[in-house]
């Protein structure tokens, strides 16, 4: 009889089947089979990881695009700017708090089950976001929107990994990356010219449509959890103090970037989330049945894997905030910092899709990653001197997009191959929260960075500078977690 198992996981048993149900409810709660058909092509697996690149493209897509409907909501919604940043700051501060809860239950009750409800709930949420009648309205469907983020970006990495051959992991996780890059070059320019020309509702509704092909496309083509653990009882303290812990952390940045908030309130936040993460990690050890199963990051491979995840994205989406200030700064126009910007994602999908053709087949995860972090440190070592014009700045991103996209395939496979496949929706939580903590230390250092050093032309280059040399020291993180990241061989038990 044929089965709906992939490569990774016909050697494991199904921990626990889900119980019959009846009618709608077992419609709505069990994970169907992919038709024979598709389950019989050799090719099934490139399917499946083509399924997810959808949710990759869109995701990163929608997290550069938005910015471009802050003039247009200002202007409608008779606002301030600070108040139209919680568009954007309600998204990813819900985002990351439930990446990992959402990668546990999804671990739990299957994994294409919960893409699925997240692509819909994520659709149904972009089309009530086109059709706001207030801010409030706008920040409370993107709460919505984020959670329907995070239940399909906390399984697209355990969705590719549990799909593909393990010789061909990393080539899958480049393709994904590839696909996050290329909505990551093309959001400015569909952003740009959206506003300009039908008006900020369709940069959400745009959604719409890519949602519905997803949600057929992956009913059809994604292949059932067939390893899971079980949760007797959910961890909702743990849930609890993640989400104060990396939402005060997350405000705490964003306010030291500039907001009008005092000092004292700074220090605040930071240490009620510090104060979070002491008890959320105690928390952990004596709960039942853990949120986060803290054997993982005692792995060495994950836990230098995670720290070189985060710096990876720090040192990619910082440059996303500084070239656009800097080139504009110096006389340039929007769509000329655009067009130079596309040099750093149009090097990381080149490098993410075309690396193991490009480098030796001996060399291994580790190597790969040493080699694209120690790339894109040199370049951020060359940001630091070059001349901040476009002739000076788009060979340097297009460098440190080369390293990138050769370091975060390799980054990923190294994290997610130590990792049970039972538990690969907690490890792909992991790896998107911290891309999301990335991203925002990313946006944050380098906005403080030109807070402190001022507004004017010559203020600003001091701060890109200043910028820079921030850039540097992370990625320097990204070599040395990459150097630390194996002793012996390690790996936890299947």
């Amino acid at each position: 009889m044929a089965t709906d198992m992939t490569p990774r996981e016909s050697s494991h048993r199904r921990q626990s089947d889900a119980p019959r149900r009846p009618g709608l409810l077992r419609l709505l709660t069990v994970e169907r089979a992919r038709p024979d058909a598709v389950r019989s092509r050799p090719d099934a697996w490139w399917l499946a990881v083509g399924t997810v690149c959808f949710g990759a493209f869109m995701g990163q897509l929608d997290a550069s695009i938005v910015t471009l409907t802050y003039g247009s909501l200002r202007d409608d919604f008779h606002t301030s700017l600070a108040a139209v940043e919680w568009v954007s700051l309600a998204y990813l501060l819900t985002l990351v708090a439930l990446l990992v809860p959402a990668g546990r239950l999804a671990d739990a009750y299957g994994r294409k089950l919960m893409y699925l409800y997240g692509f819909a709930v994520f659709t149904l949420a972009s089309a009530a976001c086109g059709l706001a009648w207030s801010l409030g309205a706008l920040v409370g469907f993107r709460v919505l929107q984020a959670a329907g983020a995070a239940m399909m970006q906390s399984n697209s990495v355990a969705l590719v990994t549990t799909s593909a051959p393990r010789e061909r992991m990393r080539a899958a996780l480049g393709v994904q990356a590839a696909a996050q890059a290329l909505g990551l070059a093309l959001g400015p320019t569909v952003g740009g010219a959206l506003v300009s020309t039908l008006g900020w509702p369709w940069v959400f509704w745009v959604n719409v449509p890519v949602g519905v092909v997803a949600l057929v496309g992956g009913h059809y083509l994604l292949p059932r959890t067939r390893a899971r653990t079980s949760v007797s009882d959910f961890d909702r303290a743990g849930l609890g103090l993640l989400a104060v812990a990396t939402t005060g952390l997350l405000l705490g940045v964003s306010a030291a970037s500039g907001l009008p908030v005092p000092g004292w309130g700074v220090g605040a936040l930071f240490a009620v989330s510090a104060a979070a993460a002491v008890g959320f990690v105690r928390r952990q050890r004596r709960a039942a049945a853990p949120l986060l199963d803290l054997a993982l990051l005692r792995v060495r491979a994950v836990a230098y894997g995670l720290v070189g995840a985060m710096s990876g994205y720090l040192v990619l989406f910082g440059p996303l905030v500084l070239v656009p200030v800097v080139l504009t700064a110096g006389g340039s126009g929007e769509l000329t910092a655009g067009l130079a910007l596309t040099a750093l994602p149009a090097g990381f999908a080149v490098a993410a899709t075309g690396g193991d053709r490009m480098l030796p087949r001996s060399l291994g995860d580790r190597g790969r990653c040493l080699t694209g972090a120690s790339v894109f440190a040199l370049a951020m070592g060359a940001l630091v001197v070059v001349p901040l014009t476009v002739g000076g700045l788009v060979p340097v991103l297009a460098a440190a997009g080369l390293g990138l996209g050769t370091f975060t395939p390799a980054n990923n496979t190294m994290i997610m191959g130590s990792i049970p496949a039972c538990s690969s929706g907690t490890g792909g939580g992991l790896v998107n929260m911290t891309r999301g903590l990335g991203t925002a230390l990313g946006v944050a250092l380098v906005t403080l960075a030109l807070h402190l050093a001022g507004s004017g032309p010559g203020d600003v280059t001091t701060g890109a500078r200043w910028a820079a040399a921030m850039l540097v020291a992370a990625s320097g993180v990204a070599v040395v977690s990459a150097w630390l990241s194996t002793g012996r061989r390690e790996r936890l038990s299947r």
